[in-house]
């Protein structure tokens, strides 16, 4: 058989899930298109959870969505390094970005400390500290190979990390008011303590153009504090499954080949070769590969079975909500922004 002919019945499994799952990602980029407050990432995960619990996974489609779940999902990940350069970063200044740092640090550190003090699993805690702390939905299932969690244990972190980025859309503009912040206080505010980034804009515009740019510009700040804080994660697992585990098992990688990747991404856009065009034709792949990724991550999960884990991480999701609002109010009033 030729290589062609071997690549093509290795491919051809998969194409069922990748179609289904590449038509939900248009669907919900679509919909994010024409209304700005709904994330496409949410319509992706929603609809392949509710696939996977309302009706019925046909086997014929489940290699596919499983290849989305793992490897098309860090593709887009990869591709979210893009969005990120070392001059835009460094606008915000130092104390604006030193204040980052600590509300991304006390959120994943505080977030896991709650998940301990209420009887979680340190695996559920990692999850929620993580899209607490980055970028919701994306940062849990970048994180997930390291976590060693069930698959309701991701359903629940991305469905609660979900809940509260859009109960944040509508609560943060008139808490906003309320404190009195500045557009400049309240852009901060938004940037630093909303997930995803959709959320972040949603929230942000309420308070105009001046909130909007600086809320997107802290944003995006957090994410590129994903490959650090994932590399991290990568090094403990590491170790803990390197003393835990017999000899000669598989260690996982020191820093693994998709965060390397979206660090180089991030070092050619902060090149300036990329055109504008060519930044927004990378972001729209990364939203559509993300999408399908996240498709595929909810289509493993039936939420009937999530009553087995309880309203314990419901608790933990509020309280890091809390946490991480009240921490980057701090240091938004502290960094002077």
């Amino acid at each position: 058989m030729s290589a062609g002919n071997k690549a093509w019945a290795s491919a051809r499994p998969l194409l069922p899930g990748l179609v289904v799952a590449l038509a939900v990602a248009l669907v919900g980029y679509v919909v994010h298109h024409n209304v700005d407050v709904v994330s496409p990432h949410v319509v992706a995960v929603a609809c392949g959870i509710l696939g996977a619990t309302f009706g019925r996974i046909e086997e014929p489609f489940k290699p596919g969505l499983r290849f989305c779940a793992k490897k098309v999902l860090r593709a887009g990940i990869v591709l979210l390094g893009f969005r990120l350069s070392l001059s835009e970063l460094g606008k915000l200044g130092p104390r604006a970005l030193v204040a980052v740092v600590a509300v991304v640090v006390a959120t994943f550190f505080g977030t896991q400390w709650l998940a301990r003090r209420l009887g979680l699993s340190r695996s559920l805690g990692l999850l929620m500290a993580t899209g607490y702390s980055i970028c919701g939905a994306s940062a849990i299932a970048a994180v997930e190979p390291f976590a060693d969690a069930s698959e309701e244990e991701v359903a629940y972190s991305i469905a609660l990390v979900t809940l509260c980025g859009t109960l944040a859309i509508f609560t943060l503009p008139g808490l906003g008011s309320l404190l009195g912040l500045t557009a400049t206080e309240f852009g901060a505010w938004v940037g630093a303590s909303v997930h995803d980034v959709g959320q972040v804009v949603a929230a942000a515009s309420t308070h105009g153009e001046v909130s909007l740019k600086l809320a997107t510009l802290v944003k995006l700040t957090r994410v590129a504090l994903l490959a650090p804080l994932l590399a991290g994660v990568a090094i403990a697992a590491r170790r803990r499954q390197g003393d835990a585990a017999l000899e000669g098992a598989k260690r996982p990688p020191l820093l693994p080949l998709f965060i390397l990747l979206f660090l180089v991404a991030s070092a050619i856009t902060s090149t300036g070769v990329l055109s504008t065009r060519a930044l927004a034709d990378i972001k729209n792949a990364e939203t559509i590969l993300l999408g399908m990724g996240l498709v595929g991550l909810g289509s493993n999960v039936d939420l009937r079975k999530l009553r087995a884990v309880g309203g314990t991480p419901l608790a933990l999701a509020l309280s890091s909500w809390a946490l991480v609002a009240v921490v980057s109010l701090a240091a938004v009033k502290l960094s002077g922004l």
